[in-house]
């Protein structure tokens, strides 16, 4: 499905939800379903994201409030990202680095 499409549907969804069309429990479920996959990356992607995002190591991992050492392991393939970092890739591949100044 298009966001734009996924946009609607979730607005439609929601104004039923406001006069009592739709229940907060199938809401919730419809909230969930609508979040965007977290996708894994590979080393190179990582190397690739932040080298787009025109940021040192240390920089980026400023920004992703972790430490340039997790960032180089990550870039190496020693160590992969996972929740909340892994997010947050997610999050400035889709939007960009200043998402999350």
């Amino acid at each position: 499905m298009t966001s734009r499409l996924l946009e609607t549907l979730h607005e439609t969804a929601r104004e039923f939800a406001e006069i009592g069309l739709v229940d907060a429990q199938t809401m919730r479920e419809f909230d969930a379903a609508c979040l965007p996959p977290v996708k894994n990356f590979t080393a190179d992607e990582i190397k690739n994201l932040r080298l787009r995002c025109r940021a040192s190591q240390a920089v980026f991992a400023a920004y992703l409030n972790t430490s340039p050492s997790t960032v180089q392991k990550w870039e190496r393939g020693d160590k992969h990202p996972n929740g909340p970092s892994l997010k947050l890739l997610n999050l400035v591949e889709r939007k960009g680095l200043e998402v999350l100044a």
